[in-house]
């Protein structure tokens, strides 16, 4: 019984280190097709979702596949993260591996680019250690009592965005803060300032000559690009210290140096 138990454990081990060499394997294929499809100069990293793969492999049927490169360069931006999720991807293995030409069908495609901290900093001039922060009603409500627009009472947390960095004053380095809306237009982010403090949260309002000098220095049209795979851009957030743009395309063909609709 002890030997049959050995023998189980045994072939267990090597079913799962084969079902991950596999895996490995389609990964690779699946990121260098990426690689092409979103326009990358490297391969991005390639997560073929579930367990055991070679269930998956046999049928070439996959239930989500996650496509992710960072470091991605447009324009000023040098930082950006691009992710992609397939969700029901028909991909036969040995098409996957083979030599011949590459397609894959696939239901849904969610985009995402995440837009960093130090890219938006570069872009607004004379403004340090930028941080990007979410907002919430009591940000709202606290900058409104503490001598702010009543018009802020309106903003919809989930659109706007606090952008906190420092700036050089009289020799010293001061915070300033910006409670700005975000705008998704043309697939771009647009930031629009409504209410800029120097000095902390606590600060009283500036007169408005000052205030409408730096809400011109946070106004911003950030363009990262195309989602990635044809997805729509259809939501701007501000999201783990990021700017992320998200969107979906359904129903996409995926083939060689090409994306089309299949439905």
């Amino acid at each position: 019984m002890r030997r049959l138990l050995i023998a189980l454990l045994v072939l267990v081990g090597l079913f799962v280190a084969v079902d991950f060499g596999a895996a490995a394997l389609a990964e690779s294929a699946v990121s260098r097709q990426m690689r092409e499809q979103i326009g990358l100069v490297d391969d991005p990293n390639v997560r073929i979702n579930g367990f055991p793969f070679l269930v998956q492999a046999i049928s070439g049927e996959y239930s989500s596949v996650d496509v992710e490169a960072t470091r991605v360069r447009v324009g000023q931006l040098q930082e950006l993260s691009v992710r992609a999720q397939l969700r029901d991807v028909d991909a036969p293995l040995p098409m996957l591996l083979g030599s011949g030409p590459k397609s894959l069908s696939v239901r849904q495609v969610e985009g995402i680019v995440r837009i960093p901290a130090n890219d938006v900093e570069r872009m607004v001039p004379g403004i340090e250690k930028l941080r990007i922060e979410n907002v919430d009603d009591f940000t709202l409500e606290q900058a409104v009592e503490e001598g702010g627009d009543k018009s802020l009472r309106t903003i919809d947390p989930e659109n706007a965005v606090r952008l906190v960095g420092t700036i050089e004053l009289l020799g010293q380095e001061t915070e300033v803060a910006a409670i700005a809306t975000l705008d998704l237009v043309d697939g771009q982010a647009q930031i629009t300032p409504r209410d800029v403090r120097i000095g902390g949260d606590d600060a009283d309002p500036l007169p408005a000559a000052v205030q409408r000098t730096l809400q011109q220095q946070f106004t911003l049209r950030i363009d990262p690009g195309s989602l990635p795979l044809a997805a729509t851009p259809t939501k701007l957030r501000a999201a783990g210290g990021a700017l992320e743009i998200s969107g979906y395309a359904d129903d996409l063909t995926l083939g060689e140096s090409a994306v089309s609709a299949t439905g």
